[in-house]
């Protein structure tokens, strides 16, 4: 096949797709920024077959093209062979918390061990940590993780990502806007606020969109005592207010009613399950018809009763990519004496043999609804950068297909982000952000935690020297 050399030219690289072939024509030397991936298996994230043999051009941070097969490429272009390798998508992360570090001091409303290390310190020693924290991800095959609220210093972790070469994406939201107020120590720069009437609530909501969140997050937990009505107008005027500058609202509501209603207020993401019972005809046509994303969390109320009870199970991956301190602290529960604790340390009750949570994963699943697999790290017991992989064999457990939990946690997480133009499928203009893997995840996901190689932006991920 033939064609005039000006009907080839397509920017710098002089490349042309023909049919399935993948040609590179004349190269200026010294390009430098091109990248062909070849031989591996493509599972691009988007749900649509399998590529074999798969041919990908990256070209700087983005793909170029995609093709089934290499034609002639000059020398100067570098080619890795992927043969009986796998590819999937960089993993996004859709649920995490920066202010908590997944250790036993990191919850003192839940657990008081404020007399063995202050609220204070652990928080200093949370963000002294950070830049470890974040490389945890890529090292796990995440390159995209949003923080679901925390104080307004998440803001700097935003920043702290985008300078830093071993971090992933970070999306963030500000303070939680909550109808209830926990109890947790007092902090100039608090994780949660309460909001006290609709007026307050947008108050709360314009204090960050000066810090332009990619998400405001509001904490509807209802209790025997609370005004409902009361509590939906002031959620109501959260999300109006957040959409008014043009943000969209992530809602925790765990519950049918109050899941219901805050996706009536206009919530555009539910970041946990519903967990009280099973959800109704009503509840799943208002998901689909809005397009609400529904995530699941399965693995954080788990990972709690496990560090309570002393019965750690680490995965493979969360032993290799895990801190290790973080880790270390769970075992501090056997040296500290029980009746100093003052709220004495919560049972979580083992789990039914077929979880309401799973029922409900699979009725919206079969429905339509765009599922997001994510885990709440930074929970007691949750682990930034690996839990993501436990938490995709609960979803199997439920009865989710591989293929669908990794576009899951790939093409939906994107979304969550308000990314999903630039990232979470392997498509042709898109980053290349990308995980290479050394087993099907078709077959098992848990094959997605035999990571070969991860790719952020076109460049592979170097770890840093140990910590």
């Amino acid at each position: 096949m033939m064609a005039k050399t000006n009907m080839w030219k397509i920017s710098l690289a002089g490349l042309l797709v023909l049919s399935t072939v993948l040609v590179l024509a004349q190269v200026p030397q010294g390009t430098g920024n091109l990248l062909v991936l070849q031989g591996a298996t493509l599972i691009d994230g988007t749900g649509r077959p399998i590529l074999r043999d798969s041919v990908i051009l990256i070209e700087g941070d983005r793909i170029r093209e995609i093709a089934r097969r290499l034609g002639s490429v000059p020398k100067t272009v570098p080619i890795i062979d992927l043969k009986g390798k796998w590819i999937i998508p960089g993993l996004i992360d859709a649920h995490v918390h920066f202010d908590q570090s997944g250790g036993l001091y990191t919850r003192p409303d839940i657990i008081d061990l404020q007399k063995w290390r202050p609220y204070e310190q652990e928080l200093q020693w949370i963000r002294n940590r950070l830049p470890f924290t974040l490389e945890r991800y890529l090292a796990s095959g995440i390159t995209g993780v949003v923080d679901a609220g925390g104080p307004m210093w998440n803001f700097t972790t935003r920043d702290l990502a985008a300078r830093t070469k071993n971090a992933p994406r970070v999306a963030v939201a500000g303070p939680l806007i909550s109808t209830y107020d926990p109890m947790v120590p007092d902090t100039p720069d608090p994780a949660v606020i309460k909001a006290n009437s609709p007026e307050h609530a947008r108050d709360l909501v314009q204090a960050q969109l000066i810090r332009k969140p990619d998400l405001v997050k509001i904490w509807f937990i209802r209790r025997a005592q609370d005004d409902f009505v009361a509590q939906t107008a002031i959620i109501k005027a959260a999300i109006e207010e957040s959409h008014k500058g043009g943000v969209r609202v992530a809602a925790h509501a765990t519950e049918l009613e109050t899941a219901k209603a805050a996706v009536a207020a206009g919530a555009d993401i539910l970041v946990h399950s519903v967990t009280d019972r099973l959800v109704d005809n009503e509840f799943l046509n208002m998901l689909r018809t809005r397009d609400v994303l529904y995530m699941t969390t399965f693995a954080v109320v788990d990972n709690y009763r496990e560090v309570f009870s002393r019965q750690v199970n680490l995965t493979d991956v969360e032993k290799q990519f895990g801190d290790p301190e973080v880790i270390a602290s769970w075992s501090d529960l056997d040296k500290i004496p029980a009746d100093e604790i003052p709220t004495g340390i919560p049972r979580v009750p083992p789990p039914p043999s077929r979880r309401v949570e799973y029922e409900n994963l699979m009725l919206l699943e079969s429905a339509g609804v765009r599922i997001v697999g994510a885990t709440d790290a930074g929970n007691i017991g949750t682990l930034h950068g690996p839990a993501l992989h436990r938490e995709f064999e609960l979803m199997a457990e439920a009865g989710i297909r591989p293929a669908d939990i990794i576009v899951s946690a790939t093409k939906n997480a994107a979304a969550v982000m308000g990314r999903d133009k630039d990232i979470g499928t392997i498509e042709k203009g898109k980053f290349a952000d990308l995980v290479i893997l050394n087993a099907d995840p078709h077959a098992d996901i848990r094959n997605a935690r035999k990571i070969y190689k991860v790719m952020k932006a076109g460049q592979f991920y170097e770890p840093s020297a140990p910590r």
